[in-house]
C-alpha cells in the first residue's frame, strides 16, 4: 500500500501538470503574476512557448527551442542555460513516471498474491491502506508546515537534493524562463498537486471501505 500511495502521488503530479491540454491553469497563473508585462509578450505567445516546453518535458520534442517575440524582438525564448536545466528536469520527470509505474506494478503483484492467499483480503486491503495513508498523512502535514513557514527555503532544498548542479539558479535579467515561471507559480502548483493527491487518496479509501463493508455483509449472510 505504501507503493500504491507513491504511485498515486506520481499520477497526481502528472494529472496536475498535464491534466488540461489547454493549460488553462498556466494561463491563469501568467495573468495573476503579470508575466506578459515582465516579458513584454502577448499571452498567445507565452502559451505557445508553454505548449512547446511541456511537450519537451515528456519527450514529444527533442530540442527546447521556440522562436517568438520577446521584449519586442523575434528571438529564441530559451537560452543555453535554460536548455541544460530543462534537460535535467525532463530526466527527473520521466524518471519519476517510471518509478510510478514500478510502484504500481509492485503494489499490484503483492495485492494479487494476498487476494489469493487471504480470505478476508478486502478487510486486509482497507486496513493496510489506512496504515499507509496515516504514514503519508504525517509526512504531508510536516511538509505542508514547512512550505507554509518558508517555501523559498524548501524550494531551494528540493533543487539541491534532486539536481547536481546550479543550473537552476537563474538571472531574471538574462533568463526569460524565470520570468515566465516565478516562485509563486511553483507554490500554486504544489497546492494544486496536493489537492489532486488528496482527492485521489480519498477516492481509493472510499473504494476500499466500500469493499470491506460489502465483505462484512457477505459474512453475516453466510452466518
Amino acid at each position: 500500500m505504501m507503493c500504491a500511495v507513491m504511485a498515486a502521488l506520481i499520477f497526481s503530479i502528472w494529472l496536475a501538470v498535464y491534466g488540461d491540454s489547454n493549460y488553462r491553469f498556466y494561463k491563469k497563473e501568467y495573468q495573476r503574476y503579470e508575466v506578459t508585462e515582465d516579458l513584454d509578450m502577448s499571452i498567445d505567445h507565452v502559451m505557445y512557448v508553454t505548449e512547446h516546453m511541456m511537450n519537451y518535458l515528456i519527450g514529444k520534442e527533442e530540442e527546447l527551442s521556440v522562436v517568438t517575440t520577446v521584449e519586442g524582438r523575434e528571438q529564441d525564448f530559451f537560452n543555453e542555460r535554460d536548455r541544460l536545466h530543462m534537460r535535467d528536469v525532463r530526466n527527473l520527470f520521466l524518471g519519476g513516471m517510471k518509478v510510478g509505474v514500478i510502484c504500481l506494478a509492485v503494489a499490484a503483484v503483492i495485492l494479487a498474491v494476498l487476494r489469493k492467499r487471504e480470505e478476508d483480503w478486502k478487510r486486509l486491503y482497507f486496513r493496510t491502506y489506512s496504515i499507509a495513508l496515516s504514514a503519508w498523512l504525517v509526512i504531508g502535514v510536516l511538509l505542508g508546515i514547512a512550505f507554509r513557514v518558508d517555501f523559498t527555503t524548501c524550494f531551494t532544498i528540493f533543487h539541491k537534493l534532486f539536481f547536481t548542479n546550479n543550473l537552476w539558479v537563474f538571472d531574471p535579467e538574462t533568463d526569460y524562463m524565470i520570468r515566465m515561471l516565478p516562485e509563486g507559480f511553483f507554490l500554486d502548483m504544489v497546492i494544486r498537486i496536493s489537492k489532486v493527491f488528496v482527492a485521489v487518496l480519498v477516492l481509493i479509501w472510499i473504494v476500499l471501505f466500500w469493499g470491506k463493508r460489502n465483505y462484512k455483509k457477505e459474512e453475516k449472510k453466510d452466518d
